[in-house]
């Protein structure tokens, strides 16, 4: 890897000065632009962002203020850093920013066409959207799978109490294992009524691969993206990778949908009866205004099914691993959240998803952890649609923004002691994620606010909840709370740069 970046930036300092000679400079864009710190000829400010960015760029703000320019390579991007300023943006100018900037992996098969994530603002959209909100994502459908839910999560506790007796005798568990695979195998029975994470199959097992490697080479810097002429060299050969397991994620994905198609031709009978999963409603969908399609074509779908399983895994597993990092450094929390989950659960129970209302300080913990960990940190990258005056400044149509949702859950104006991990702050508190408190926007805000989050809020309570009202967690012996590594790495997700090992004992009632 180090060294297709070595070879992408010698070739980026030559053409650069090529172009330069034949060009002639331009002027000085008299409008007022947001400030911006130093940058270098041909990189700009790419080595101020550092191995964290996120981390960097709200840093950036004390000197430069809550909005910041940035020329990253070719592109220039303005980062939103406070919680006034996203508030501005997401009441005033969300219509202006509503469009993504496109990476070049993500333009592999034309994913970003049928992407809900990354579609452009149109019809298309429009239909998706209303295809999550009003069929699928709902309290009614959500409420019809909580058997699946349930499953996927005693599956997974019961993998742990497996493989924890035999970290007994020697290291821990990777916990993000198990809760990846389990939110994959969910994912699976949501969209497709089937198990994928599971050693008999071998089509899931290659499918779970080809997802691991999409969301690998998509969570890669890519210079292509830096430096757009370049695109065709793909001197990193992300694109080349990111075709090839698209390719074969998509055939896997267009045989399921096939096999459907066929399975509800030969059972008409099935018509008026109870939607199974999610394909069924994409495959039932009928549009119903003049500029919506009449069905959603198989390529759509397709997309749509791979977009799950991208958007929800990885998040998850990531969340829930953040949570119980935090808990270990705070024994006291830990204890007060298990003793939250014995007394609204009871001994010999197990957590069921109507007691998610119940477990206040479990849910403040949801919370917590999402306002210091938001899983995307920049949340999808906005662009925007034209010229436009945002808080005094000329942003010019194309500009790239980043709303660091990492810098907003730390703004000192709004949260006391930021950085520390204090549950208690949400108890009593009506703030939420949902997206009308713009200093919690984990899952984003506006029209591009995301649409998993009923999903998401049932998962992640139901997953941390049984984890901790299962079984007690202890870091390895060599490990102790203080010295726990939390420093982080930003893919698609911000992971944790060490996996968290810990060592699960079954609770005795």
């Amino acid at each position: 890897m180090e060294v297709n970046w070595t070879l992408g930036l010698v070739s980026c300092i030559t053409l650069f000065f090529l172009i330069l000679i034949s060009r002639k400079k331009t002027a000085t864009n008299e409008k007022r632009q947001p400030p911006a710190p130093p940058g270098w000829p041909v990189f700009g400010n790419l080595f101020n962002l550092g191995t964290m960015p996120h981390r960097t760029v709200a840093g950036l703000a004390t000197k430069y203020g809550p909005i910041v320019r940035l020329k990253l390579g070719s592109v220039n991007t303005v980062a939103v850093l406070n919680v006034k300023t996203a508030t501005e943006l997401f009441k005033n100018h969300d219509l202006t920013f509503v469009d993504r900037t496109i990476t070049e992996t993500s333009k592999s098969h034309d994913y970003d066409k049928s992407s809900l994530a990354l579609a452009p603002y149109g019809m298309y959209w429009r239909v998706l959207k209303k295809i999550c909100t009003v069929e699928m994502l709902v309290a009614k459908r959500i409420n019809e799978s909580t058997d699946v839910r349930r499953r996927c999560v005693d599956n997974m506790l019961a993998w742990i109490e497996k493989d924890g007796s035999l970290a007994k005798v020697g290291s821990g568990v990777y916990i993000s294992k198990f809760v990846f695979l389990a939110s994959f195998n969910l994912l699976g029975n949501l969209m497709l009524s089937r198990d994928l994470a599971n050693p008999d199959s071998k089509v899931g097992s290659e499918f779970f691969d080809l997802m691991l490697g999409l969301m690998e080479w998509g969570g890669h810097p890519n210079i292509s993206d830096l430096y757009p002429w370049l695109k065709w060299f793909d001197l990193q050969g992300l694109r080349k990778k990111m075709d090839r397991d698209m390719a074969k994620a998509v055939a896997i994905a267009t045989t399921w949908v096939d096999e459907r198609m066929e399975e509800r031709q030969k059972e008409a009978e099935r018509r008026g009866e109870q939607r199974k999963d999610f394909l069924d409603v994409l495959l039932d969908y009928e549009g119903t205004g003049k500029d919506e399609p009449e069905k959603m074509s198989k390529k759509d779908i397709t997309v749509f099914i791979l977009e799950i399983f991208l958007a929800g895994s990885e998040t998850t597993s990531s969340t829930v691993e953040w949570a119980l990092s935090e808990l270990l450094r705070c024994p006291a929390k830990l204890t007060r959240a298990k003793d939250e989950l014995a007394s609204v659960v009871g001994p010999n129970q197990k957590l069921e998803e109507t007691s998610i209302d119940n477990l206040p300080y479990l849910q403040a913990i949801i919370k917590e952890t999402l306002r210091l960990h938001a899983p995307i940190p920049f949340l999808v990258p906005r662009k925007a649609g034209q010229d436009t005056d945002f808080m005094g400044y000329h942003i010019p149509k194309g500009t790239q923004l980043f709303v660091n949702a990492w810098a907003i859950g730390r703004d000192p104006e709004y949260w006391e002691n930021p950085d520390s991990f204090e549950p208690e702050r949400f108890l009593g508190s009506k703030i939420d994620y949902k997206g009308q408190n713009y200093e919690l926007i984990p899952f984003g805000a506006g029209r591009r606010i995301c649409a998993g989050i009923p999903l998401a809020h049932r998962v992640l309570h139901l997953v941390l909840g049984s984890l901790l009202h299962e079984f007690d967690w202890e870091l390895e012996s060599h490990m102790s709370a203080d010295k726990l590594d939390m420093n982080d790495q930003l893919g698609i997700v911000v992971r944790r740069r060490q996996p968290l090992k810990v060592i699960p004992t079954k609770v005795k009632c």
